[in-house]
């Protein structure tokens, strides 16, 4: 049965374990395929890889990748955040684009970083309207679509990791969804690959994975390719969330994911995943 993983961050950016830990821990829980996607370098991202750090950390992987290439396969990736291009893109088997930060007139905001910082972002740039935050979102979500560097769309609602309880606006909000949905095609169009992020699970901000259940009927009834990813920071939570991922994404329609290759992505019967 596959068993895989390709957002996984260690100790080289914010993640708790060293590459050797996460590998190990991917072992024990049978997983036949881990690939590390550490936060690219980025001059303003504070959780980013320095330019010497990524050297290092695609050099220990490549050293790794040999060690343990009889147990599990290991893939070198990165995670980048889309308002930075990562230098020598190729030197990456695959690369998660991700918008974790806002700008206005200059200044930087965290998106993730707390629910107090998001109220900030919504009350002080755009006058208390999540909707229209929404708008400018999905417009840089899109951007995704013209970079030929990046295969995977990472958690394409984020801005709603505060807003289970839909205390910021409901998911059902005619206007926010047509925002999300154009957004959706655009990448569709240019056969990027959705990933089903089960992260805020582990971390205790959410019961639910990204996307939002009504995103993920969306992309598969527009003919979308979903992976699962767990974006792990600790090693105990490689799978944390993924049964309910599962049972998430075939109550959507699914019966294929994305799985990643030694020749690149291809689709793959659900009945082949480890439940």
């Amino acid at each position: 049965m596959i068993k895989q993983n390709i957002h996984t961050h260690s100790t080289y950016c914010d993640g708790k374990n060293t590459l050797e830990e996460m590998i190990e821990a991917a072992i024990r829980k049978k997983f036949t395929a881990l690939g590390f996607s550490g936060h690219a370098y980025s001059p303003y991202d504070v959780w980013g890889m320095s330019r010497e750090n990524q050297s290092e950390y695609r050099g220990e992987l490549m050293r790794l990748k040999e060690k343990y290439k009889d147990r599990i396969e290991i893939f070198i990736g990165i995670e980048q955040d889309i308002t930075y291009i990562t230098e020598n893109p190729t030197d990456f088997d695959f690369i998660i684009g991700s918008k974790h930060y806002t700008e206005h007139c200059g200044e930087y905001r965290e998106i993730d970083e707390s629910r107090a910082v998001m109220q900030s972002i919504i009350d002080d740039w755009y006058g208390g309207h999540f909707v229209d935050f929404a708008k400018d979102y999905y417009n840089d979500i899109k951007q995704i679509a013209f970079r030929d560097e990046i295969s995977v769309v990472g958690h394409i609602d984020l801005l709603t990791k505060y807003n289970e309880n839909e205390s910021f606006i409901s998911f059902d909000d005619k206007e926010y969804l047509q925002y999300a949905f154009d957004a959706i095609d655009c990448l569709i169009r240019t056969g990027k690959i959705f990933e089903v992020n089960t992260g805020a699970i582990s971390r205790g901000y959410r019961s639910t994975p990204y996307p939002h259940k009504t995103l993920l009927k969306y992309i598969r009834e527009r003919g979308g390719k979903i992976l699962l990813n767990s974006d792990c920071h600790e090693k105990n939570r490689l799978d944390c969330g993924y049964d309910n991922a599962m049972n998430l994404i075939k109550e959507a329609g699914f019966s294929k994911m994305m799985l990643l290759t030694s020749d690149g992505f291809k689709e793959v019967s659900i009945g082949q995943f480890a439940p």
